[in-house]
């Protein structure tokens, strides 16, 4: 050891050494449950369990009682309590549903400790005592949202309604790719046409949506609107949604910017010595708190009422010129040009008094002719405004959570919105055993072959996201648009088998006068089950595939098409599909797709090894299908994969389609794509691969892809929890 190394370095992981493997850790985060609570904790029944208006009390209190350690401003931590929230829910992007408040992850690096959520690991330390007064019984994913809440009713706003139900993870989220950047708050995710990366959705690394400042630091309101449309429409809000969160939000409290926080910021909570106790950016400036807070480099207040609702930050930035200047902590903000026309805001620590500012962020909304129109009608307006923002945090702070049956508490409101994805209530009996063995029959002597039964239901079932528990094949929207027309989903093929499917439905349905129906979604996933169930009986194994009946049928009316676009599957790996450019490799995606599905490795492989004997592929390609047999659910993928018979060599440029020859005749047997080789190169899937290639162990492939497939029907059964 020498000075600059005063601790030895930890071991390097074989990620360290060779990048280029494939990273399974995201699916390792589904094989286990992290965290102390016994197996069998239910934090549903926890939560429910409390006195919620105790709760809010507890949470109030905390608000005027300010510390010395870090002193509230203005003496309410109310705005401070919402910033904490709305950066946690803020990170929620609909293109993959990752990010947002579930899990409570802004606990953790990197999250923790972006640039953008400075100073925030104190507000989670206010509110410690609370978190440790209930404990299990109350998240600290749902605890910071509520906080937030309760801080906007604190200061006199009325919020639409709350709902619990968000668990606690304890470590880092493994699957969120957060941007390419090797340097916080920079902007390699834009290309030279300024596009910003499709599944990303802050325009900055280490940013919750824009540079307060304007873009790359540019204080330019008109260029600075259209970066706040991009990312907030990539986080599902509107133009009318945009405006009133940003001009609801910044009604309340100030920005933080006493000096250059290059100057006398210390490092974030990740990097910070140990006996900081897990605190960051520790400022040497004067106090370093109070009125020498450092946190984004901007300083002031946007109104002269920043512990009350009201419409001040709107007439601020409506009523008076502003003008860009460099404040005290070296960032652009803007400042009235009449400063002597603006009434102060009183000084957040002390009896003076504070001219107010705005951000370029701000600004925007008053360039941009669209925004604007929304702002004005806001002002003349104050009831719109109250509703609009009402409406618009719900559905910040509860975009990732999924359906209404998910949401738990007194809070919640009897209202349903359309970007919930609702169902209609159930108005029959679903069908028993007796009658799911008669329509496996009328469905397995239909028209559809078995590749064709297992694609529909696995099309139906794989739109489902663990990230915000959107899709699945509940509501069976596989048949309405934009799902019955996505590429992947083969749309005339699709078309036909629907048509079957509803053709069995009528005639069940109209057979019955017992109450008993079945729905189109139901029938979808046992048409599945039972060409699971018939190539398992030609295997030469008696299983029976569990089947959940009780779904219902969507309505195309409450089926929002333009949000459902962002669940359409640009590559499958698990059906050999690739759609477009991608600029990952097809593993990476495959990966990617299982971890959405909440798959482990050992359910990826086995899925992916079925799909492939049953010809379960896009386009009824031969591509992946190691069988001679896709009548017969059988072990023959991983047995001709492993097979040392055969030498691979690759067949397209791109490097994504490979031939399987013969190594004594030189014949090409096989072809595949990178979504099956890489279960015989990767050793880590080859160590599961060889399980099942074994001659024993052909039954443990069976029952196990049974299992997955059962698992992944019922992903988004919530009712069955």
């Amino acid at each position: 050891m020498t000075e600059d190394t005063p601790f030895p370095t930890q071991n390097r992981s074989p990620q360290d050494w060779w990048p280029e493997m494939l990273d399974l850790s995201a699916l390792d985060q589904n094989a286990r449950d992290a965290g102390p609570y016994d197996d069998d904790f239910d934090y549903a029944e926890a939560f429910e369990s409390l006195d919620f208006e105790a709760v809010k009390e507890d949470i109030e209190a905390v608000m005027t009682d300010s510390k010395d350690w870090w002193p509230a401003d203005y003496g309410h931590y109310g705005p401070f309590f919402i910033r904490m929230a709305w950066h946690s829910a803020g990170t929620y992007r609909t293109s993959d549903g990752r990010g947002g408040a579930a899990g409570g992850t802004q606990r953790f690096a990197p999250l923790g400790s972006w640039p953008d959520n400075a100073n925030l690991d104190k507000a989670r330390r206010l509110l410690w005592p609370v978190k440790q007064k209930y404990g299990r019984n109350l998240s600290w994913a749902d605890l910071i949202v509520l906080a937030g809440n309760v801080a906007m009713e604190s200061m006199g706003f009325d919020t639409f309604g709350f709902a619990g139900g968000r668990e606690d993870e304890f470590e880092p989220d493994a699957s969120t790719d957060w941007g390419p950047e090797d340097e916080m708050e920079t902007w390699d995710r834009f290309d030279e046409e300024d596009t910003l990366e499709d599944h990303l959705g802050a325009t900055v690394m280490g940013l919750i949506y824009v540079n307060p400042e304007g873009p790359e630091g540019e204080p330019d309101p008109e260029w600075s609107a259209e970066r706040i449309r991009e990312s907030f429409g990539r986080m599902a809000m509107n133009d009318k949604e945009t405006a009133a969160l940003i001009a609801g939000g910044h009604t309340f409290g100030k920005v933080h910017g006493a000096d250059d926080p290059d100057e006398h910021v210390g490092p974030e909570p990740a990097a910070a010595p140990i006996e900081d106790m897990g605190l960051g950016w520790e400022s040497d400036y004067g106090e370093g708190k109070g009125d020498d807070t450092i946190t984004s480099g901007i300083e002031g207040p946007w109104n002269s009422t920043p512990t009350m609702w009201d419409t001040s930050y709107l007439d601020n930035l409506l009523n008076y010129e502003w003008e860009v200047e460099e404040g005290p902590g070296g960032a652009h903000q803007w400042t009235p040009v009449d400063e002597d026309a603006v009434e102060d805001a009183p000084e957040a620590h002390g009896d003076g008094t504070q001219t107010p500012m705005m951000l370029t962020t701000d600004v925007a909304l008053k360039k941009d002719p669209d925004y604007r129109e929304v702002i004005e009608e806001f002002q003349n307006d104050p009831m719109e405004f109250l509703d609009a923002f009402a409406k618009a945090w719900y559905k910040l702070i509860h975009r990732d959570m999924g359906p209404p049956e998910r949401f738990l508490g007194p809070e919640v409101p009897d209202e349903t919105m359309i970007w919930q994805d609702p169902l209609p209530d159930r108005d029959f009996e679903p069908i028993g055993a007796d009658a799911a063995a008669q329509l496996e029959e009328e469905l397995l002597d239909s028209d559809l072959s078995t590749s064709q039964l297992v694609k529909t239901a696995w099309a139906a079932a794989a739109t489902y996201r663990d990230s915000d528990k959107r899709g699945g094949a509940d509501g069976a929207r596989i048949r309405l648009e934009p799902q019955r027309s996505w590429e992947v989903n083969e749309p005339e093929e699709l078309a036909a088998a629907l048509e079957t499917y509803e053709e069995i439905q009528a005639e069940f349905n109209e057979s019955r006068s017992d109450g008993t129906a079945v729905s189109l979604a139901d029938l979808i996933v046992l048409g599945g089950n039972a060409a699971i169930e018939q190539a398992a009986s030609e295997a030469g194994y008696d299983i029976e595939v569990p089947f959940e009946p009780g779904r219902v049928d969507a309505e195309a009316e409450w089926t929002d098409e333009e949000s459902f676009e962002a669940l359409e599957l640009d590559s499958d790996g698990f059906r050999n599909y690739v759609g477009g450019e991608h600029n990952r490799k097809l593993e990476e995606l495959l990966v990617d797709k299982a971890d959405l599905l909440d798959l482990t490795p050992e359910e990826m492989t086995v899925l992916v090894g079925g799909m492939r004997t049953l010809g379960a592929t896009y386009g009824d390609s031969d591509r992946g299908v190691l069988t001679d047999d896709t009548e017969s659910l059988d072990n023959d993928f991983f047995v001709n994969l492993l097979d040392m018979q055969y030498d691979w060599e690759q067949a397209d440029e791109a490097g994504q389609v490979y031939e399987g020859y013969d190594r004594e005749t030189g014949e090409q047997a096989w072809e595949a794509t990178r979504f099956d080789l890489i279960f015989g190169s990767n050793d880590r899937l080859r160590a599961i691969a060889e399980v099942y290639a074994s001659e024993d162990g052909e039954e443990q492939f069976v029952q196990d892809f049974v299992e997955t497939w059962h698992e992944v029907m019922t992903l988004d059964r919530f009712d069955l929890e």
